[in-house]
């Protein structure tokens, strides 16, 4: 089914539109304090539209809002003004403010999808999914926030106690997206990211901010992880998935296709960071003017192995660079978290024994990173820059 002009148009923008916005986490890292303070002053302003904001249940209308949109699965017909509205009244300023935050566009993506839904322009399913896994990075991005804020109100014991609660809130939204891949893949991410809370918590009672750290990006990272396991990862990504569909039927083809841009947008940012050529070769994939039945899933998921072995080796990197600080150990982990990203690529590509043992080696620098044991470091660090290296080397 050829797919129509307007439809390529939305997805073109939007690609358009994301491109421009690669270096929105770390922008937004630098531009945090100024952002929170102009919330601040806004809560002043206008504290009974702030409240009543607060009172808002996001998980119960993000429920309302897809099982509207879900009718379209069933050949039912969407009602695409009660979806708009249930947007517009509860969800659309929290994801302005991530927009702003993290210099994103993923209102006008949401508002855009929406608009072709109701005019006909984009298929009903694709609107589903472009809403669906859009809002899921809003919530994912809004963990991220709450985190920073934990960190900046750290002294206010109140103040960070009611910030995790909000992160565990959000992330009890994304928690069956999570599970879906544990079923999927044998994995155990969700109990990685309920024992991660667990840590939190206890650092916040211990007053132990570098626990706190290393716990916010188990979360993170896991996230991502469970972001890659659902569009790039052999066999159950969605890249696999558009790829068996268009033998069949060019039209689901392009919904799974679609699903797979839309979930790809959490991770993209970062990867484009430290991994451009790769990051933009996975997003031009899923774009809907890409022809599904040129889909190669073998290829992007050796562009996401290069690309994460990159990142990997960027976090080493920085934990050399900030050796005996506790940046250090929070890059050392990020490090090895990466690597685990990959663990069923990385035994694919290596071996189970060489993935072992590379496992070990970053576990290893991370404990060396604590304890600031520089000598074993430096070792350590050159066995996995050089295994790295020759990942990147094994998946092009």
């Amino acid at each position: 089914m050829s797919v129509k002009w307007k439809l390529l148009a939305v997805f073109t923008a939007f690609a358009v539109m994301m491109g421009a916005c690669s270096n929105s986490e770390e922008t937004a890292t630098t531009k945090t304090k100024e952002k929170e303070q102009t919330a601040a002053e806004q809560k002043e302003e206008k504290p009974a539209e702030t409240e009543k904001k607060e009172e808002i249940n996001y998980a119960d209308v993000f429920k309302q809002a897809i099982a509207e949109l879900e009718k379209a699965k069933q050949g039912q017909k969407v009602d695409f003004d009660k979806v708009t509205k249930l947007y517009e009244e509860n969800l659309q300023t929290l994801v302005q403010k991530r927009d702003a935050e993290f210099q994103d566009t993923i209102d006008q993506h949401i508002t855009t999808a929406l608009a072709a839904g109701k005019d006909g322009s984009l298929d009903p399913v694709v609107v589903k999914q472009i809403f669906d896994k859009l809002m899921q990075k809003v919530f994912y991005t809004t963990i991220k926030h709450e985190f920073t804020e934990v960190e900046e109100n750290w002294a206010n014991k109140e103040a960070v106690k009611e910030e995790i609660e909000e992160a565990k809130q959000f992330y009890a939204i994304l928690q069956p997206t999570v599970e879906k891949r544990d079923a999927a893949y044998g994995t155990k991410l969700a109990d990685a990211i309920n024992g991660a809370f667990a840590q939190i918590e206890d650092a916040a009672a211990k007053d132990d901010l570098l626990a706190f750290s290393l716990g916010k990006q188990v979360v993170d990272k896991t996230l991502m992880k469970t972001f890659y396991l659902a569009t790039g990862a052999l066999p159950h990504g969605y890249a696999s998935k558009a790829a068996n569909a268009a033998k069949q039927d060019e039209k689901e083809a392009k919904v799974e296709q679609a699903e797979g841009w839309a979930f790809y947008q959490s991770v993209y940012p970062y990867m484009k960071k430290h991994a451009p050529e790769e990051a933009d070769y996975i997003l031009k994939q899923f774009d809907l003017q890409t022809d599904v039945k040129t889909l190669d899933p073998a290829a992007i998921n050796k562009a996401f192995v290069r690309g994460w072995a990159k990142v990997a080796l960027h976090e080493y990197e920085e934990s050399k660079e900030s050796w005996g600080q506790d940046k250090s150990v929070i890059t050392a982990l990020e490090g090895a978290l990466f690597i685990n990203m990959m663990e069923s690529d990385l035994k694919t590509l290596l071996g189970d024994q060489a993935y072992a043992s590379l496992n070990d080696q970053a576990q290893r620098y991370l404990e060396a990173a604590k304890t600031k044991n520089k000598a074993e470091g430096e070792k350590l660090l050159s066995q996995l820059e050089a295994t790295l290296n020759t990942v990147i080397e094994k998946a092009k």
